[in-house]
């Protein structure tokens, strides 16, 4: 675990920056693969795409993180929130502000919203798994204590061994990172069977915010609560309400047309 890879003179090269960067890459490169198999000729989109949205899940994931998680210490260092390499990014920020410019990308661009989305699902969660790697190198999106003599060691540099020192802590961010491989596969899975347009990406909503409910239990960098549950945990239970509402609504709708015409 090495938060700093190597220094060009005195300006440090970071683990983290990297690892998110190759995230946003390996998400564009699946999406231009499915894309381009697709044949629609939107994978001429996809690098332009990715910087629109992945700047905006940048943007997304800090701002979500400050003013939800992190106001009571940023509202007297406004000044730090900009240094992303501290810690502090949610990834629920950065997917609800990288769709809403990604819908304004298609919207712009003539591209079928829905279609479009159901491509790019499969690409996101990738992304979002190399990002978790980005957090395990970095000391950051870390577990609370096990209780035992099981669990990760972080380096003194690190904001999990700030918070908890020396204990062994869960490995939150290994098993999200994991666990966001296998709802890649369930996605393309999905993907290859006859479905209604838009429940590809509505299932990764689902099945993203099932597994980040579960595992906040485990996570330890944030505590405050809200009718007994963490944000991040409120914010997955209406996500996978309204996801699942949503998936059986396309299902319905998609159906009812097949029937009328």
């Amino acid at each position: 675990m090495h938060q700093y890879l190597f220094f060009i003179g005195g300006f440090p090269v970071r683990a983290y920056g990297l690892l998110l960067a190759l995230g946003i890459i390996s998400a564009a490169c699946v999406a231009y693969y499915l894309m381009k198999k697709d044949g629609r000729g939107w994978h001429t989109h996809v690098v332009d795409f990715s910087i629109y949205t992945g700047v905006a899940g940048l943007i997304g994931a800090r701002l979500w993180d400050v003013f939800f998680f992190d106001w009571a210490y940023y509202h007297n260092h406004l000044w730090e929130i900009p240094f992303v390499w501290q810690g502090g990014m949610a990834i629920q920020g950065g997917v609800v502000l990288g769709t809403l410019v990604g819908i304004w990308y298609t919207k712009k661009h003539g591209i079928d919203t829905w279609a479009f989305a159901d491509l790019f699902a499969p690409a996101i969660i990738l992304g979002q798994s190399v990002g978790r790697m980005a957090n395990l190198m970095n000391g950051d999106a870390f577990g609370h204590p096990t209780g035992g003599n099981f669990g990760i060691l972080y380096p003194e540099t690190t904001l999990a061994y700030r918070t908890y020192g020396a204990q062994p802590l869960w490995p939150a961010e290994i098993w999200e990172g994991q666990i966001d491989i296998l709802i890649f596969v369930v996605l393309l899975l999905f993907s290859s069977f006859k479905h209604a347009k838009g429940q590809v990406f509505v299932l990764y909503a689902i099945l993203y915010s099932a597994a980040r409910f579960c595992l906040e239990f485990l996570r330890g960098d944030y505590v405050s609560l809200t009718l007994g549950l963490k944000s991040a945990q409120v914010t997955s239970l209406t996500i996978m309400i309204i996801g699942i509402a949503v998936f059986m609504y396309l299902g319905w709708a998609d159906k009812r047309h097949n029937q009328s015409v």
